[in-house]
């Protein structure tokens, strides 16, 4: 939900061009987002809203440019919530495979909402209820007609932080098994020791709501490690942004200051040769 109403506060509160449009995102939510916003008011300053809202945006947007630069027609989108991809873009539904992977209780709601809101439904939009840490990837990607034969682009966001080592190795290592070209792009946690001064007040105030709700951090990564864990698992690393990189990127055209924290690093591992993989 937090996730959700930071992608429709971008319309908001931010001038256009915005850099993801998802005029979905608060109806999901529902009437609950007007208390989510003042809960969140009060937990961070006004700096920090923005700053969260800039990298949960930018990221959404740079994993769906990554998944139409690489031509593929199959999107899988792990610990997707109440991401609005196959609704926000119907014109790339038409011919990609879609497929959202989440908590059963969690992927049980978001069926509750889109029926509750009328949302049209689409044969190349599926729903797989997985648990990350007890739970198959290849049974619940299978049960809805995963094609593992096809290049495929994963999108992994905000959910790594919260899964043991093992849990993310497992997953790292079903995609390198995947045909060549297929990728994986995912959100890592650095240490606080690793952020600048708002990076480390958001990560403070972010991990106390964590625990409290029962859903703790349980994995740190620093640069090196994230890239040692991808290789580890057969992914050549294809790109890794810092934080200045994303500003670059995304938000040098604005003319306001929306920038990202650096709470959170974005990495991109795809499935490559042996030997492209040594050369990295």
């Amino acid at each position: 939900m937090i996730t959700a109403h930071a992608r429709g506060q971008h319309r908001l509160l931010h001038r256009q061009p915005w850099i993801l449009d998802d005029p979905f995102a608060l109806s999901l939510i529902g009437p609950a987002w007007h208390d989510l916003y003042e809960a969140m008011a009060a937990a961070f300053r006004e700096e920090l809203r923005h700053h969260g809202v800039a990298f949960i945006i930018v990221r959404s947007r740079y994993v769906e440019d990554r998944l139409l630069a690489s031509g593929h027609r199959q999107y899988v989108i792990l610990g997707a919530g109440l991401d609005s991809f196959a609704w926000r873009r119907p014109d790339l539904l038409a011919e990609t495979v879609v497929i959202e992977v989440d908590h059963p209780a969690t992927q049980a709601w978001k069926r509750q909402r889109g029926e509750e809101l009328a949302l049209p439904t689409h044969p190349n939009h599926r729903l797989a209820a997985v648990d990350f840490e007890s739970g198959s990837l290849h049974e619940g990607l299978h049960s809805v007609g995963f094609d593992d034969k096809t290049p495929t682009v994963f999108s992994w966001l905000g959910v790594v932080e919260y899964l043991t080592v093992d849990a993310i190795e497992d997953v790292l290592r079903f995609v390198a098994a995947l045909p060549r070209g297929s990728e994986m792009t995912l959100t890592y946690a650095p240490p606080i020791e690793l952020l600048d001064e708002p990076g480390r007040e958001f990560r403070e105030i972010v991990t106390a709501i964590a625990a409290d709700s029962g859903e703790p951090f349980r994995t740190l990564l620093g640069p090196v490690e994230a890239e040692e864990l991808l290789v580890r698992c057969g992914l050549r690393v294809a790109d890794h942004p810092t934080h200045d990189d994303l500003v670059g990127r995304y938000f040098a055209a604005r003319s306001d200051e929306l920038r990202p924290y650096t709470a959170e690093r974005i990495i991109t591992g795809v499935v490559a040769s042996p030997n492209e993989r040594d050369n990295r």
